[in-house]
């Protein structure tokens, strides 16, 4: 078992790759505000429901009905009470912890497969009534936005004086758009991932891991699991909800297109992608899926066509033809034949190709070790 000292490190040299990410992004192009606030809070969520599923081994298909809940609560926080983003986030996640735990007390009765279903069905009618029911709620397809004519009481009762145009959540008077949200973003994914990484070497974490590993078994040797399933089912909506708030805190709209099942099969294909179990797989699989979705997305037809106009022009129609229907919006096939090539080669995710290349390197190094310390020398061969 890792110890706290170990822990500490490990979460310096995080904590200061997270934190440099404008400087060594650049070079993939990746270092523009919205896209790095974007890694971190999708990163939330997908180490979040890593405690879900990863550790536990409960599949859930509904963990956008959280991030849309989250979203909806910071924006009624901006809306009724202040424009500062500490109100809002502690908001989002209270209402959607409590969310999530009648989803789970509901949905935990069942396991496997028809766990999955119970959690889709919930995130399903969850953006109904988002979408199409509670309209003076959400607003319907719109989607909630902020105006002048809110109320916000807090900030009513400070003094303090309305904005010319229409307002921006901020954190001790610092304004969350720009390098000003990403770093507000990594500091809690910083926090975050410290409290995923405690729970995975506390008696909790290993409990969740026990039921993932043999869930029958314990209960026949009379172990309640349900109080630690619930625990996780809500401790990832929490995470949910916490991404989905600040979602609304760098771009204040919250919209019931964040509750369809797409957006819970895309932390899905976060978690897969990186390494369902690990720490730091799902950081990476949300990482990169962020990263095909900005970058990737961006290649329309005539940019291929300016970023391939050195080739001859014969060479350079015949490129475009091939590689357009791989981005653009074609991205999703990309990402689709990545997503297959790691699910048939790499079942652990990219997680487990970096723990190949570094079983491969370590025993490529031990004969030159060897052969250093009894100096070249290789015991005879008996007769």
């Amino acid at each position: 078992m890792r110890t706290l000292r170990h822990d500490l490190i490990y979460m310096a040299v995080f904590t200061l790759v997270i934190l440099t990410m404008p400087l060594w992004m650049q070079p993939f192009g990746a270092a523009y505000p919205d896209l790095l606030q974007r890694f971190a809070i999708y990163g939330i969520l997908a180490i979040g429901f890593n405690v879900l599923f990863g550790m536990t081994g409960y599949l859930s298909f509904g963990h956008a009905a959280f991030l849309g809940v989250g979203s909806y609560a910071a924006m009624w926080s901006f809306k009724l009470l202040t424009m500062s983003a500490i109100p809002a986030l502690i908001f989002g996640v209270l209402v959607s912890g409590i969310f999530a735990a009648v989803i789970g007390f509901i949905s935990l009765r069942r396991s496997g497969i028809y766990f999955s279903i119970l959690t889709l069905a919930f995130a399903q009618m969850s953006y109904n009534l988002a979408y199409s029911v509670l309209t003076p709620i959400t607003n319907g397809e719109t989607g909630l936005q902020l105006s002048q004519s809110d109320p916000r009481v807090i900030d009513a009762a400070l003094g303090v004086e309305p904005t010319v145009g229409l307002p921006v959540p901020t954190i001790f008077g610092m304004d969350m758009s720009g390098f000003g949200g990403f770093y507000f973003c990594a500091v809690l994914l910083i926090l975050g991932f410290f409290l995923t990484l405690r729970i995975d070497n506390s008696p909790f974490g290993m409990m969740l891991r026990a039921i993932k590993s043999n869930q029958t078994r314990m209960a026949y040797t009379g172990f309640n699991t349900r109080p630690y399933t619930m625990a996780a089912f809500v401790i990832s909506g929490m995470y949910a909800g916490l991404a989905g708030a600040l979602l609304v805190v760098t771009d204040p709209l919250a919209g019931a297109e964040r509750m369809q099942w797409t957006a819970s099969g895309e932390v899905v294909l976060m978690t897969i992608l990186g390494g369902a179990g690990t720490l730091l797989g799902p950081l990476i699989g949300a990482t990169v899926i962020k990263y095909f979705e900005n970058i990737f997305s961006a290649y329309h037809h005539a940019k291929l066509e300016d970023a391939l106009s050195f080739l001859p022009d014969g060479l350079q129609h015949t490129m475009v033809t091939v590689i357009s229907p791989f981005v653009g919006e074609g991205w999703h096939l990309t990402l689709g034949l990545i997503f297959l090539v790691i699910v048939i080669f790499l079942p652990g995710g990219l997680m487990e190709g970096a723990r190949r290349i570094r079983a491969a390197w370590t025993r490529r190094r031990q004969p030159a070790t060897a052969d250093q310390t009894t100096g070249g020398l290789r015991p005879a061969k008996a007769e």
